[in-house]
């Protein structure tokens, strides 16, 4: 009962921030635009935005590690793996530019959707191959104007915290285009906020770590690409898995 009261005053609180944060997006989205194309400016108060939520939160930690993977100024083909609609939000807190690719469902959310518009954000539209098809247009664009993009290979959120196996379109940007997959591995969401539920989970550890990156060479087989990337993914799912509980504190993000 007091896990159901807490979290209906979780989402309350995301709809009235909400309600006071969009239009400080939009104004920042008409200032910035003549000169900020990629909206870049708009992409970081959204990240700020979004971090508020895991900030605030008194029963979730935060664990970010692997930003000195990042180089400043590279272009990313960006592949994390999915567990909860919690990983949207410590996703934000890497605090760097991206666009995502998200289900077309999403953009339809008032406020917290139409600043996805905004931003530039890629919607898709499941199982309709056309929409994949206008979406890997938009991605190929998109990485060509040098944004990064991030997507979830797995294309959706798995029921049972184990990886599912991963869809090609991430890695045929990749190799279309020359530039590196960047994993970013995510542990403890599910348990924080499974699939298809509401009620908030206890005091949870959510750790985000950026990985390696991956630079596939010009002539690579695209089924070997997914399958090698999927097997850094298990194996980084493993360690974490199996390391001792208590860790450093929870990255600031700041």
């Amino acid at each position: 009962m007091l896990a159901a009261v807490g979290s209906a005053l979780y989402w309350t609180f995301i709809a009235l921030t909400s309600l006071l944060l969009f239009p400080v997006a939009v104004l920042i989205w008409l200032v910035t635009r003549p000169f900020d194309p990629r909206t870049r400016a708009l992409h970081a108060f959204t990240c700020f935005w979004a971090s508020l939520y895991t900030w605030l939160n008194p029963v979730w930690r935060v664990r970010v590690s692997g930003r000195e993977h990042i180089r400043p100024g590279a272009t990313y083909v960006m592949v994390a793996n999915h567990l909860s609609l919690v990983d949207i939000l410590v996703l934000f807190r890497l605090f760097v530019p991206f666009a995502w690719v998200s289900k077309e469902e999403n953009f339809a959310v008032p406020l917290i959707g139409w600043n996805m518009r905004l931003n530039g954000y890629i919607p898709l539209r499941r199982g309709d191959k056309a929409s994949a098809a206008v979406m890997m247009d938009a991605c190929r664009r998109t990485l060509r104007e040098g944004t990064s993009i991030m997507m979830f290979p797995e294309g959706t959120r798995s029921r049972t915290g184990e990886l599912q196996p991963f869809k090609p379109g991430a890695f045929t940007l990749a190799l279309e285009t020359g530039l590196p997959l960047l994993p970013i591995v995510l542990d403890g969401s599910a348990q924080a906020l499974p699939k298809s539920g509401w009620v908030l989970r206890g005091r949870h550890l959510i750790t985000v770590e950026v990985l390696a990156e991956v630079r596939p060479a010009p002539d690579a087989d695209l089924a070997e690409l997914v399958d090698d990337v999927r097997e850094v993914f298990v194996a980084a799912l493993s360690r974490h898995r199996g390391a001792a509980a208590p860790g450093p504190p929870a990255d600031s993000a700041a």
